[in-house]
């Protein structure tokens, strides 16, 4: 098996640096030289009789940046945000705000239809309604009474 080699390792084992010191450096020499990474941002899901509702939180996002396209059976959306130009130049010490593009897929569920999804962006949060499709509603059957 091989290992990898950690120039911080102590013979015995032991790490020089603490686990969050050493995240920390790997990560700054792990990040882009525009200091943009990659992320996916959190969603939460909820699903009622009418369809399912997606929110995303994307602060910062510019609202004509955010690509939402559905194709075959996939809901994609796609955005960047960008580091503002005026902290390129100061001294930063530490990001821990994402900044970059992300895209996040999701598998819809043959219920949803798909031509009916609407977005909305509101306080940085994307907001996605994902209708179902009216045959696949839960309906109330009348039960009829005989005599």
């Amino acid at each position: 098996m091989q290992s990898r080699w950690n120039p911080f390792e102590m013979s015995n084992g032991a790490v020089a640096l603490g686990p969050l010191v050493m995240r920390e450096f790997d990560q700054f020499f792990r990040e882009r030289p525009s200091g943009a990474r990659e992320f996916a941002p959190a969603a939460d899901i909820y699903e009622t009789a009418e369809g399912i509702t997606l929110h995303v939180d994307l602060p910062g996002h510019d609202a004509k940046s955010i690509e939402v396209k559905v194709e075959n059976d996939t809901l994609t959306l796609k955005s960047e945000r960008k580091r503002p130009e005026s902290l390129k130049d100061e001294g930063t010490r530490r990001l821990e705000r994402n900044f970059g593009v992300f895209t996040r897929s999701f598998v819809l569920p043959r219920t949803v239809d798909a031509s009916r999804v609407e977005a909305r962006y509101e306080n940085g949060v994307l907001t996605l309604a994902l209708p179902r499709r009216e045959e696949t509603k839960p309906r109330v059957i009348e039960v009829k009474v005989n005599g």
